[in-house]
């Protein structure tokens, strides 16, 4: 287990910004990982186990002790119908994605390149053109804080929601995701019911075709964090009810809409920041991507303020036009613990 003092944050998240925190630790066994939490010098600090740093701001100096996963290792076990995966959580995602296309193992291609490690993967329900982690998810293991005994929850017990699962909730700051089970068909059936990959049905006619296109679709959408400091899509698309989207669609007739099996109306977060006129809109060293209005990124120095700021701002021009709120994807992290931009901006509008 490797250990050090008051070290910069920068380059361990995408953002780049360059916060301290007290310790980190690079943990790349259950054994270190759980010595990281039980050692005395540091028992009573907090903690945060971190992957890849990609959906991550932190608001302030972290007092506390930063784990880096580098848990590593995948294997492969077959059954009548389907493909078995269990992946060690610090594994890097778009990695595992390209690895098993070239495996000739499918159904992971819609999501590709999705930044981040696979650990981070359940906590997000991530997903991308038309498929979530859910859809693929057989079960999570994680590390009991408490007991420190590993514990294996199946799919319909994470609670999965959109970009929302029991990890954020009933277990949140209680365990850490040591391992995921992904359960993918052998027969290989293309998702292509989000609208671009609809429209090129003739052309995807492969797994690698799907992940080619997605590929070259998500790299001339969003910025690379290893040129320009970003967290990916900083918000989620909202979703409304009918009537509230039905209300919103009779004024704005250009507004469109994603039916959900709740019976709710998912729309674009993008489109509503686009049309408030903030593309390229900039607070400090924060900017509204001028080509992608999801994504927040760090055009040069920019301080958690700056972003703290932007996406406030981002939020109260959303909701003053369209009375939509807008919930950020991105987690944030103060000196101690999670939080929200709710919470800080209540915090400071009370001092």
């Amino acid at each position: 287990m490797n250990v050090n003092r008051n070290v910069s944050l920068k380059s361990f998240h995408t953002f780049g910004i360059d916060v301290p925190c007290d310790f980190l630790v690079e943990a790349s066994t259950i054994n270190e990982l759980t010595e990281a939490y039980q050692k005395t010098e540091w028992l009573l600090l907090p903690k945060l186990v971190l992957g890849k740093g990609s959906n991550v701001l932190f608001t302030e100096p972290f007092h506390g002790v930063v784990v880096i996963n580098g848990l590593l290792g995948k294997s492969v076990v077959e059954s009548v119908d389907h493909v078995h995966l269990h992946v060690s959580s610090g594994e890097d995602w778009p990695g595992l994605v390209e690895w098993t296309l070239g495996e000739n193992i499918h159904g992971l291609e819609n999501l590709a390149l999705i930044p981040g490690c696979v650990g981070s993967a359940p906590i997000q329900n991530i997903g991308a053109y038309g498929v979530e982690l859910k859809d693929i998810c057989e079960y999570v293991e994680y590390l009991n804080l408490e007991t420190f005994t590993i514990t294996r929850l199946m799919a319909e017990q994470c609670l999965f929601g959109y970009r929302d699962s029991i990890f954020k909730h009933q277990l949140l700051g209680k365990v850490v995701i040591v391992a995921v089970g992904l359960k993918l068909p052998k027969k290989w059936q293309p998702n292509l019911s989000y609208g671009p990959l609809k429209e090129e049905k003739e052309l995807l006619t492969s797994p690698k075709s799907v992940f080619e296109y997605i590929c070259d679709i998500r790299r001339s959408k969003l910025p690379d964090p290893l040129v320009t400091g970003n967290a990916g899509s900083f918000f989620k698309n909202p979703v409304l009810s009918l009537e509230c989207f039905n209300r919103l669609k009779a004024i704005y007739p250009e507004l469109s809409g994603f039916s959900m099996q709740d019976g709710g109306v998912k729309i674009a977060a993008g489109w509503l920041i686009d049309r408030c006129g903030l593309k390229g809109y900039q607070i400090g060293g924060a900017l509204v991507h001028p080509q992608q209005a999801l994504v927040l990124v760090n055009s040069g120095g920019a301080t958690p303020n700056d972003v703290l700021d932007l996406a406030w701002f981002i939020k109260q021009s959303v909701k003053d036009k369209y009375g939509v709120e807008l919930e950020h994807e991105v987690r944030f992290f103060d000196s101690e613990c999670e939080t929200n931009l709710d919470a800080i901006f209540s915090e400071n509008n009370c001092e």
